[in-house]
Order: C-alpha cells, then structure tokens, then sequence
C-alpha cells in the first residue's frame, strides 16, 4: 500500500477532501444540471496510488488529463474546470505511461478487458461507449412533486420480491419499447397487478450498475439477477428504455426516479436488494476496473500475507474492517435514500458487511452501529440475508435492532412439512412433528428474542429468487440446472420439494389437484403466520422454471413472468389475493402494535380433539393435527387455525377456551378442493367440524 504521509491541500488549490466524488465546490453556487461553468471538485480515495490523474471528457469535447494535486488522508483531490455534467470521466495512476484512451482496450484473457481508466467508487452514472467503461457526472434535480417515502410499519407489510426486467418482459398490455425497463414496471397495467394482488412492498433484484462474469460471457450467458455490482451509486442502464440509453446516465436516472414516484403513487414501498459483500472485479488477476487499481489491500480482505479471503463465494469479499468501505456503504446507501427516495434495502450476504477485523460477525460491528445511528438510514426498512459462506456465516436471529433476517428457519420448517413429510408419507413413511410448522406459524419468537427483536424481525418465506419457484417446489424432485453450463452442478441439492409421483410436467388430473393444494398450503402457511411476509414475483401466477433452481444467468423466458392466465395460474392468482386479504382483515383488526410484544400476542394451541397439546402429542410424528387459536389485546378471540399434515380426512373438536365465550366459529377459508362449498359454515366451540387431508382451514368468531 502507497499511503501518502503528508497533507497537501492547503497548498496547492481550494479543494476539499469531502464529500467524496465529483460534487459543485465548496466556494460556488448551484447544484443543479445547469450549475454554470462545470467546475468541479474531484476527489477520490486511493491509498495505493502516489499520484492520480482525472481523465475526463465534456459533453461535446476531447479527453482530457489533470493531475489531482492534493493528498489527504488517502484522498487525492484537486480542482476541474470543465467537467459540467454528462461529462464522462475516470482515474489512473500518473505513472501509467499507457495512451491516454486506446481505441481498442487490450484483452486480458477469460473475455475480461483492461479498462483504461478506473471507475469512481462514488461515480453517479455509468457509460459503456468505445468499448470501455467510465464514470459519468449527472444532476440530482428531479421534480418529485409530493413524493416522498411511505414509512409502512412492519406489521402491515408484505413484500414482493421482483426483477425489472423479468417483470414486464412478457406483458401483453406493455408497450414493446417499455417492457423490461423500469419505466415497464411503473407502466399502469403492471402497478395494476400489484395493488389488485395486496401487496405493500416491491422489492427489486439488484438494480445498481453490475457486469456480467467472464465465464458467463464465454458461455453466451449473462449475469440476469444482477449480483455483481462494479458501481453501488449508478443505476443499471440496462434496465432502462433505449431512448433513455441513448440519452445517457442523466435519462436512465430519471427513468429511475419516474419508477420510484409511480410506485409511491400507488402506494407501493420501493426496496432494493443491494450487493455490498464482493464486486465485480472477482478474484485475485481478475478484472481491474475501480477497487483494485485504487486500492486493492484496502478495499478488499485479505489475510497478513496479502491472500484474499472470500466469505462470499464470488472471488473476493469488500473489507468492512476498514472505516472507508464503511464510509463507501453507508454514503451509498444515504445517496439513495435522499435522492432516489428509496423505501429500504435488503442486504445480500449480509453477514460480510458484519465482520470485524478478525474476520468473525459482530452484531456491534461499526458498519451496523453507523446505520443505526445515521437520522436517514436508521428510519428506512433494513433486511439481512443473515449469512455468508465463511466460517460462523449462518447468523439468521442475531442482527441488532432495527433490522429484520430472512428467516431460513421458516422457509425450511413450512416446505419440510408440506411437502418432503408428505413424501414421506405417501411413500409409508412417517412425516415430522408439528412443533418446527408451530415455530414458524408463530413468528420464531424465540429465534429473535436474544437479538431483544420480536416476531416482526422475521421476513418469513418459502421461495426466493434463489431456487425453486413455488410451482416448481410442488413439480420436481430434482433440480435441473443443465442450461447454466455447469453440467447441473450448480444449485442447492437440499429443496425439501415433492413431485407428487411425477418429475415435471403433466396431464394426470389427480396429481395437478394435489399439487394444486401444496401450492395453496405453502401461500397459506405464509399469510397466516407472524412475522412479516415476503412472495417471489410470479408465485400467484404459478409460474415455473422447468426445474432450474439457481436460474442466475437465464435472462429468458424461463426466468420472466408469463402473464398467460391458464386455468392454473387463474386459481393461483385467485386464491393468493384471497389470502393476503384475509391477513389484512385479521391485523386491520387487531391493536396497532400487535404482535410486538409477546404478552399481546395469545397463542394456544390444540389437538384434534380439541385438548391443549401436551408434550408428546408435540413430538410425535404420528400426529400430524395442531389447532391455533389466537386472542388479541382484549381477550377476544380473533381466529382460528386448523392444520391437518395427514393424509386422510380427521373429525376435529373446535376448542372452548373458556372466557370470553368463543360462540360460534364461522369457516372462512379452507385449503382444500371443497373451499367453495364449505366456505361460511359455522360450528360452535365444542362441536366436531371435517378438517380435510393435507389442508389448512381458517375461522374467524
């Protein structure tokens, strides 16, 4: 590492080591796309470099090269005259002797390039003209009008987890130009879809400007989910429509924003999925596009002998050891919050963001205290991905207050239940216990309480981008990755799924129906549980990826929403909506703050027979009945769960629980192919109602 051992910024020039990034200086006036002039203060922290250069072009002009004449702390900063925005810029060392742009960058081998200049870490836009890539410097003005984020609380929250681009790609009611951009998903047949499905919250696929693999690129494939991050302040160009391409970083921006005010204006939370643990420029020899030519030893992890390590399974892993890849994140995070109106961000591999100096997570890490303490930050929507690949990576109830985990728990306790117990038993088996399903229908209280957080700091679901689609978990037995080019080595092996008798497709009618009904158990067993909820987009709809559970570089039609309403997916969509409006119904109900605090959320819990459950009955995997009766703040009662994991119909005593008088129970859903003529029949507490096979039912008093 070349660290610079003196300050030279009061000699040299009136720039400022801060804020970091090409900004209006300190001395003038403006601020906006029209800021007159283009003088610009550049600074950049590049503590292995001696000295830096600016490499820059304005709109209309030639490259231009200006040494940065001051160090601070790392930071070399400095003065430039006519860098207004839509100017196209980057840095290289002063030393490199190469031609200040190559008409053809020089190839590196395993289709990566060496890029002539190096990215801005705090770069707002992205171009990739000639063959290489270099920073762009954009405006903030936008006219958002009233926009402003949404603040939902957690409790009311439901989360749809989407791709910009998978979204729109096929809707028929899209315009061509638009589908697959963002200004598609803020298209009105599109938020149409959202708001009429009840969901509360998009959250989008990585949307900041990501490269796709060399190994991809020499299999003709690309990076489709977009977890491969080369600029955490730039949209992704590549989501946005081809008039706003052509018009540059600045349109692609405020397509952006447009999205971001569509979805507000229809009352939808804008989350993004955000990749902070590794960039794009992968291993050790790998592509030098920004980090490892600023910075490498600094930026990214490495042991005392200089080896990278890698808690993240891409290459390398960024250095949150280091308080300025602290400072990098937290900006960036702060940058859209403030200018993008972002609602909240769910943080890929989080567990890397969390590791201190000797490498192990640290709930009290710098980087989680610096969020907590930030007015912006603290006060928007913090989701973890609660692992990473390094040793001590599964971490899922131990983040701080103020965020919520991904609850693999629940993920893993509802498909255990629904679907590899029921293998199990149609193969004459026995299936597991009820008490993992109970947890997870009740919010893993205890998974959270040593973290102080309650059932509401559990983000509760049964399919992600990652793996098999909801469809897919009730269709196979066996993943199918072969279209990646990994020979189907690649994705997880452990699905927990259930074919029901048949790999894939089919046209056995007794076979659909029990897929059907899997389908309808596992969306069920999402909406009824505490905690807050989160659908993969395309889950109403039953949407398959033939078996490819880790379909990462398939930008196709195996990977976008098929909007084609077959018979299936009509049902679906159908009984999704019904769902999520019965959780609406039961929470609009009950007092504001419910579930937070364990003494307001009254869970009791029966056997068929209408008995609280003993501790046998809790561990024996022959008794597959458990009945949830829930009480809210008052004592009243508020609804009924009734879950039957067997394989045949069983007679079910309704609990009397005594004071206030239960009366009668009115059957407002049930799992089970009979949900239209059952639907509304009343049974008192104390009388015998039918709970079908392999179903869940639901009653309101």
């Amino acid at each position: 590492m070349v660290m610079p051992l003196f300050d030279t910024a009061s000699t040299m020039d009136a720039s400022s080591a801060v804020p970091l990034g090409v900004s209006v200086p300190r001395a003038d006036s403006g601020g906006t796309r029209h800021h007159a002039g283009g003088r610009a203060n550049v600074a950049c922290f590049a503590p292995a470099v001696a000295s830096l250069d600016v490499v820059y072009c304005p709109p209309g002009g030639q490259w231009r090269s200006q040494r940065l004449p001051n160090v601070t702390k790392g930071v070399h900063h400095g003065i430039v005259e006519d860098l207004p925005y839509g100017s196209r810029y980057g840095f290289r060392p002063s030393s490199d002797t190469q031609p200040l742009l190559p008409k053809v960058p020089a190839a590196k081998g395993n289709g990566s390039v060496r890029q002539p200049l190096l990215l801005d870490p705090y770069g707002r836009g992205v171009d990739q003209r000639d063959g290489f890539l270099t920073s762009v410097r954009t405006a903030t003005d936008f006219d958002w009008e009233t926009d402003e984020r949404l603040r939902l609380p957690w409790r009311n929250t439901i989360v749809y987890e989407a791709h910009v681009r998978g979204q729109s790609m096929l809707h028929p009611d899209v315009p061509e130009e638009l589908r697959g951009t963002y200004a598609g998903l803020a298209h009105p047949a599109v938020v149409e879809h959202l708001t009429g499905l009840g969901i509360t919250s998009v959250q989008l696929l990585p949307v900041h400007f990501h490269l796709d693999e060399p190994h991809l690129q020499d299999l003709g494939l690309s990076n489709y989910w977009g977890y491969n991050t080369a600029a955490f302040f730039a949209p992704h160009p590549g989501y946005a429509t081809r008039a706003a391409q052509e018009a540059g970083p600045q349109a692609v921006q405020d397509e952006f924003k447009a999205m971001v005010k569509a979805l507000h204006a229809a009352g939808l939370e804008v989350i993004l999925d955000v990749v902070y643990n590794h960039t794009a420029e992968g291993p050790p020899g790998g592509q030098v596009l920004s980090f490892r030519g600023l910075g490498e030893d600094t930026y990214y992890r490495v042991d005392g002998n200089g080896k990278y390590i890698d808690t993240t399974g891409c290459g390398n892993s960024l250095n949150f050891a280091d308080q300025h890849v602290v400072q990098l994140v937290t900006d960036s995070l702060r940058y859209w919050v403030d200018e993008f109106h972002i609602d909240g961000f769910r943080f890929d591999l989080a567990v890397t963001l969390c590791r201190n100096a000797a490498n192990e997570f640290d709930p009290h890490h710098p980087f989680l205290t610096s969020v907590a303490a930030d007015p912006v930050l603290s006060e928007v929507k913090l989701i973890a991905e609660p692992w990473d690949i390094g040793d001590g990576g599964w971490q899922t109830g131990r983040f701080p207050r103020g965020w919520v985990d991904w609850n693999d728990h629940f993920r893993d306790a509802v498909r255990s239940f629904w679907l590899a117990d029921r293998a199990a038993i149609d193969s004459g088996g026995d299936g597991g216990s009820m008490a993992k399903l109970a947890d997870a229908l009740s919010g893993s209280a205890a998974l959270f309480r040593g973290s102080g957080r309650s059932r509401l700091a559990s983000v509760n679901f049964v399919t992600a981008h990652d793996g098999f689609t909801l469809n897919d978990l009730v269709s196979f037995d066996r993943k199918h990755n072969e279209d990646n080019g990994e020979e189907n080595r690649d994705g997880h092996g452990d699905n927990r799924s259930y074919n029901h008798g048949v790999e894939g497709p089919t046209e056995n009618a007794v076979i659909l129906a029990q897929r059907a009904q899997s389908r309808r158990n596992l969306m069920v067993s999402l909406m009824v549980s505490l905690g807050v909820p989160m659908i993969t987009a395309g889950d109403e709809l039953a949407r398959t990826q033939h078996g490819n559970n880790n379909a990462y570089c398939q930008d196709s039609a195996m990977t976008w929403l098929d909007w084609t309403l077959t018979p299936e997916a009509h049902e679906m969509l159908r009984s999704t909506k019904r769902y999520i409006r019965l959780r609406k119904e039961f929470l609009a109900a009950q007092p504001h703050d419910f579930p937070v605090r364990d003494e307001q959320s009254y869970l009791y819990w029966f056997d068929q027979h209408g008995q609280p459950m003993s501790t046998e009955r809790w561990n024996d995997p022959q008794h597959r009945v458990l009945q949830l009766l829930l009480r809210d703040d008052g004592g009243d009662l508020a609804g009924l769960v009734v879950v039957n994991g067997s394989a045949r119909d069983v007679k079910v005593t309704l609990p009397d629980a005594g004071k206030p008088a239960p009366g009668l129970f009115e059957l407002r859903l049930t799992t089970s192919p009979r949900h239209k003529q059952r639907q509304g029949i009343q049974v008192a507490a104390g009388d015998i109602d039918l709970a079908e096979a392999n179903s869940i039912s639901i009653y309101r008093t």
